[in-house]
């Protein structure tokens, strides 16, 4: 009867140990998951980086041409001036 006992009592213990071992992979597997999310979310962060770098610089170049653009008509309006009123045009 003792011994009877002692095997429930070792097949008790053998069953919790099995279901802490599939718990402790749950928890492994659910981890994994969760770093493969943030590893994702990472590289999804950095591409986004990327894109606003590039929409920085394009929107730089627009403004550097933008201005070019007014330089070269505030330059025509001068000359433009000079030639119907007969001054000099003035430099910058």
């Amino acid at each position: 009867m003792q011994s009877e006992r002692l095997r429930e009592k070792a097949e008790t213990g053998r069953e919790s140990a099995e279901q802490v071992r599939r718990e402790h992979e749950d928890l492994r597997l659910a981890a994994e998951e969760a770093r493969h999310a943030a590893e994702e979310a990472r590289h999804a962060a950095e591409e986004s980086r990327d894109a606003v770098v590039e929409a920085v610089a394009a929107t730089a170049d627009s403004l550097s041409a933008t201005l070019e653009q007014v330089k070269t008509l505030e330059e025509a309006r001068r000359t433009l001036r000079a030639l119907q009123g007969g001054k000099p045009p003035e430099s910058n």
